[in-house]
């Protein structure tokens, strides 16, 4: 191995641990925690180490998101796997979704409320947003109906979701209900 691979390697390595670190503390105690200061002092390096990975934390938040959107991706489709008919799958699609949202509250954030820099619906969305679309347009094709567009009806249907995991969050709607 050259030196150049290892200290890829390595920088690779310290961007996920600033990731993994800004995400853990995020979920502890929430996204205004999250401070280059801080996580410097938790990762120890120095801020301008961590400034040559992220120009600030709205990057560490859009990477924090592209991390959650291929986690998200990957739920949802190992609970869509496992059934046949499509109406089941898409009552695991939205239950995956849902379980998704509450038991990652941090990410769900960066994916949805916070600016992490993303381009979502354009050309330049980064692939692992556009996969976490596929994901549902898979199941949600199937189900769309004659003459309704299947990327609509999918945006339509991940709203919904997004207005269930957003209430029931926010206590408005009780979990069970939604």
């Amino acid at each position: 191995m050259s030196v150049q691979e290892r200290k890829q390697r390595e920088r690779a390595e310290r961007e996920r641990l600033i990731v993994a670190t800004a995400r853990e503390l995020a979920e502890q105690q929430g996204w205004d925690a999250v401070t280059t200061r801080q996580l410097a002092e938790r990762i120890e390096y120095s801020q301008p180490v961590l400034y040559s990975h992220f120009r600030g934390k709205r990057e560490i938040i859009g990477a924090v998101a592209l991390q959650g959107a291929t986690e998200m991706a990957a739920a949802v489709r190992a609970a869509t796997s496992a059934e046949d008919d499509p109406r089941a799958r898409v009552t695991a699609l939205a239950r995956a979704y849902l379980d998704f949202a509450e038991h990652n509250p941090a990410v769900y954030d960066a994916l949805f409320q916070l600016d992490g820099g993303l381009a979502y619906a354009q050309e330049d969305t980064p692939e692992p947003l556009k996969d976490a679309f596929a994901a549902l347009l898979e199941t949600l094709d199937a189900v769309a109906g004659d003459g309704v567009h299947p990327g609509l009806f999918t945006e339509v249907f991940w709203a919904a979701l997004h207005g269930l995991a957003t209430l029931t969050r926010a206590g408005r709607l009780l979990p069970e209900d939604a």
